[in-house]
């Protein structure tokens, strides 16, 4: 899956809810869809607080399944990040007033969170889920699917 679309904050919600769907094609449990969520909602937001400013930009979100896990990715061509280090630290934000827990809760609720940035290049947030082992229902058995569990 990929999605394109401007940065700014009503579309925090598009992105939440189109990777949510298409997450819904593995294994995962109602909790897990919602931690899902919240990670990307918590990328986009970085992206649409601390990347382009008043300009505006492009904020590109990627979905893909491998092995049996939800890759995502959430990218920007904006200012870029210069400390990557510091700013994954809870806490640290460049716009007063917000509490800095982004990256922590990507971390927290995500099995893997890499950031790659550089100043005046942009930030690129890749988020790695896998679903709990014997959690869900397997799509094909899942409950009004028609299919009887087996």
């Amino acid at each position: 899956m990929k999605l394109e679309i401007p940065a700014q904050g009503p579309n925090v919600a598009l992105a939440r809810l189109a990777v949510a769907a298409f997450a819904a094609g593995l294994d995962f449990t109602l909790p897990e869809i919602e931690e899902i969520k919240v990670a990307v909602s918590e990328a986009v937001t970085n992206v649409v607080l601390h990347a382009y400013g008043a300009a505006g930009g492009t904020i590109t979100i990627t979905a893909a399944i491998d092995a049996g896990r939800l890759l995502v990715t959430v990218a920007d061509a904006g200012r870029g990040i210069a400390d990557v280090k510091r700013a994954r630290q809870p806490g640290q934000s460049t716009c007063p007033g917000r509490t800095g827990l982004g990256f922590s809760f990507m971390e927290s609720l995500m099995d893997e969170v890499a950031v790659d940035a550089a100043p005046g290049r942009g930030t690129t947030v890749r988020m790695v889920k896998r679903p709990a082992p014997g959690t869900g229902a397997p799509p094909d058995t899942a409950p009004g699917s028609g299919v009887p569990p087996g």
